[in-house]
């Protein structure tokens, strides 16, 4: 189906990936089409092997440093595209620069070796909604939409990869992610925060992202009756219509792998909102909070 340029949806260890031949200008454009995203918005290409990815992008030795200490695994480096690069230029929106990932899951490297080409994959989601992280998730927001969904179970780390801009002098965390802040930082160095200047340069960048259709009241410490309550940790404020606890025991892995299937099971007509108890901002909280705030942003 994908070297026919279908879309299939696949697990990977962060979310499941809504994947396309990216080197098939058509295959690439019917993810836009059925996710509903802007054009605007690159896409994140998959490799098996960090080898393949030299052969799309630019490595410079920071990038070899980050490949071999996180690869496969939860990070995205975003790099300057290579002169013969075969992806299509839609995938990346125009820039001159790629995202790559080597996810860390057995059947997504399998598909993607099998397939013989990078897959462009963003979250398997209708665009700006919950990033889905199991099949059913993705049948709920795509059937219809693409060929075939297959099913790995639910997605361990549970939210997206850390992206990181070697593009440029100095490294720029573009996206928190699966990878810790302070995890990139022992490698590379101190890293940039990206300017907010509303530049979308990689995925996940817009202001309003990950969102359900409930709104979000972020930093709560209490809770109305007619709200449901995101919980985090064991002190938990009373008087919710419904509790669902990230980890009890304020563990921020357990958090991160639970976010998003919370906030969908969360997102029920009968409450009148979500409300979120405050995650601490370090390590994977760094990047549950970021997508919290893009969650609770105005639509």
């Amino acid at each position: 189906m994908l070297r026919d340029g279908g879309l299939v949806a696949f697990p990977t260890e962060t979310v499941y990936g809504l994947g396309a031949d990216a080197t098939n200008d058509r295959a690439v454009a019917a993810i836009f089409v059925a996710k509903e995203r802007p054009r605007f918005n690159p896409l994140i290409m998959h490799i098996a092997e960090a080898r393949d990815a030299e052969a799309l992008a630019r490595f410079d030795a920071r990038a070899r440093r980050m490949a071999r200490a996180f690869w496969p695994g939860a990070l995205t480096l975003v790099l300057p595209r290579a002169p013969d690069c075969t992806v299509s230029l839609l995938a990346s929106a125009g820039l001159g620069t790629l995202a790559l990932r080597m996810p860390a899951h057995d059947l997504a490297r399998d598909l993607i070796r099998r397939v013989g080409r990078p897959l462009a994959a963003p979250s398997a989601n209708r665009s700006g909604r919950v990033s889905p992280t199991t099949a059913a998730h993705v049948a709920a927001e795509l059937d219809g939409r693409i060929a075939a969904i297959i099913d790995g179970g639910t997605c361990r780390i549970g939210i997206e990869s850390t992206i990181i801009d070697l593009g440029g002098e100095r490294p720029t965390l573009l996206r928190p992610g699966g990878v810790a802040r302070e995890a990139i930082e022992a490698v590379l160095g101190p890293i940039a925060d990206a300017a907010p200047d509303g530049s979308v340069r990689a995925p996940g960048m817009l202001a309003s992202h990950y969102a359900p259709e409930l709104p979000l009241r972020l930093e709560a410490r209490t809770v109305r009756t007619d709200e449901a309550l995101l919980a985090f940790g064991p002190a938990l404020p009373s008087g919710a219509a419904e509790t669902l606890s990230l980890s009890e025991s304020g563990d921020l892995v357990e958090a991160a792998a639970n976010l998003f299937a919370a906030l969908r099971a969360l997102d029920r007509p009968q409450f009148a909102g979500i409300a979120v108890m405050p995650i601490p901002d370090h390590g994977l909280g760094l990047a549950i909070n970021d997508r919290l705030r893009r969650a609770a942003a105005p639509r």
